[in-house]
C-alpha cells in the first residue's frame, strides 16, 4: 500500500506513511512519534530547515492531512484484497466458541490494518473493539495476549481513543501484564501507558489506579533492558503530573532510579528531574550515597538531554542542601561546567550558568 501512496503522505524523518500528523510551528509536517523522538533527544531545530523552535514547541494535529490518507488508503487497490469484515473479526474476539487460534488470527488481521491507518483504528473503536481486545490482553495464552497488546497500543495511537480505552478498563489488564507477563508483553504493557498518558487528563486517572506506579517501579527493578526502559519513559510520562510524583516516591522509586542512571540508563535521570521538583524527592535523593557522583557522571559523559537534566537535579539538590555544593566541587562539577559554558544548546548554557550561581551562592567555590 505504502508504494502507492503520495510522497506528501511520508513523514521526513521516518519516510513512512504518517499515522499521527503534526504540525511544527516551522510550519512543517512530521509524524507524531518521530518529531517526539527528536524533540526527546534535545533538539530544537527543525529537521527540514534548520531553523529554532520554542523550548516547548507545540506540535498542531494536521486534522486535514490525516483525514486524506485515511480517505485515501481506503480507495487503496490493496484494500481491495479479500479481508474479513472488521465486525467479524471484533466478534471472534469476544465469543467464547473461538479458538485461540481463530483469535490470533483476527488479531493478526487487526494489528496489520490500525498500524499506519488512523481512520481504520477510529473505525474500530466506533464498532466496540476494546472489550474483545482487553478480554484478550487477559489471556494465559502468551501470544495471544502480545498480539492483543499490539492492537491496543495501535488503537491507542489517536488522542481520540485514549480518554475512552482508559474508560472500558485498560489500565487494570495493562497493570496485571506489568506484572505476570512475558517480558515482551511487559515491554508492551509499559508503552501502552506511556501512549495512554500523552492526554492530560489520563496521567491523573492511571496514577490514581491502586499498583500502577508501583508496577513500573517494580519493572525497574525485575525488568532486562527493554522493559527497564519503557518502564521508566512511562514513569516520565505519568510523573509530568504532580501528584504522581509524590505516588512514586512513595514507592521508592528515587533510590532505584539511581542505581540505575549509575548502571548507564539515562532514561532515570528525566524521571529523577521531574522527581526533584517536590520536596519530598529532593529529600529522598539526598539520603543515596553517591547520589551526586552518580550526577556528575551523567554531566561528564551524558547526551545532550542527559546533561539538561543533570545541571536541572543538581543544581535543585543544591539549592537546597550546601553539604551537596561542595560534594559537587569535589567530583570535579566547577571544570564540567566551564566547559559547558561553551556548548551550542542554549538550555544547557543557561542550566549551567545556574548551577555555577548556586554554587556560589553557597560559598562553595569564589
Amino acid at each position: 500500500m505504502e508504494t502507492q501512496l503520495p510522497d506528501d503522505f511520508r513523514c521526513p524523518i521516518s519516510l513512512e506513511i504518517m499515522s499521527d500528523p503534526v504540525i511544527l510551528p516551522s510550519g512543517h509536517t512530521f509524524d507524531r512519534v518521530s518529531i517526539q523522538r527528536w524533540l526527546d533527544s534535545g533538539h530544537r531545530t527543525c529537521p527540514i530547515t534548520k531553523l529554532p523552535l520554542p523550548e516547548h514547541p507545540c506540535l498542531i494535529p494536521n486534522h486535514a492531512l490525516r483525514s486524506l490518507i485515511s480517505n485515501y488508503t481506503l480507495v487503496s487497490p490493496s484494500k481491495l484484497q479479500p479481508c474479513p469484515q472488521p465486525q467479524i473479526l471484533i466478534s471472534s474476539l469476544s465469543s467464547q466458541s473461538s479458538h485461540v487460534g481463530t483469535k490470533l488470527n483476527s488479531l493478526t488481521h487487526l494489528v496489520r490494518l490500525t498500524k499506519h491507518d488512523s481512520g481504520f483504528r477510529r473505525k474500530l473503536t466506533e464498532l466496540g473493539a476494546a472489550p474483545g481486545v482487553l478480554k484478550c490482553v487477559g489471556s494465559d495464552d502468551p501470544s495471544l495476549q502480545e498480539k492483543a497488546l499490539s492492537l491496543l497500543l495501535n488503537l491507542s495511537l489517536d488522542d481520540d481513543n485514549k480518554v475512552g480505552l482508559v474508560a472500558e478498563g485498560a489500565i487494570n489488564r495493562v497493570i496485571k501484564v506489568l506484572r505476570f507477563g512475558s517480558p515482551d508483553c511487559r515491554a508492551i504493557a509499559a508503552t501502552i501507558i506511556t501512549s495512554l498518558a500523552v492526554v492530560e487528563v489520563n496521567k491523573a486517572t492511571i496514577g490514581a489506579y491502586p499498583d500502577a506506579i508501583q508496577a513500573l517501579v517494580w519493572l525497574l527493578i525485575s525488568g532486562k533492558g527493554r522493559e527497564k526502559k519503557e518502564a521508566a519513559t512511562a514513569l516520565y510520562a505519568i510523573c509530568s503530573f504532580a501528584d504522581n510524583r509524590r505516588r512514586a516516591i512513595d514507592c521508592e522509586a528515587v533510590p532505584i532510579l539511581i542505581s540505575l542512571l549509575d548502571s548507564g540508563l539515562e532514561r532515570a535521570i528525566e524521571v529523577l528531574g521531574l522527581l526533584v521538583k517536590c520536596k519530598e524527592g529532593r529529600e529522598e535523593m539526598m539520603k543515596v550515597n553517591g547520589c551526586v557522583k552518580v550526577l556528575v557522571s551523567v554531566l561528564r559523559n551524558g547526551s545532550s538531554r542527559g546533561v539538561q537534566y543533570g545541571l536541572f537535579t543538581l543544581n535543585c539538590l543544591c539549592t537546597c542542601c550546601e553539604r551537596l555544593c561542595f560534594e559537587a566541587i569535589n567530583e570535579g562539577v566547577v571544570e564540567i561546567c566551564m566547559g559547558l559554558m561553551e556548548e551550542e544548546n542554549e538550555k544547557i548554557r543557561r542550566y549551567t550558568s545556574s548551577l555555577v550561581q548556586t554554587l556560589r551562592e553557597n560559598h562553595a567555590f569564589g
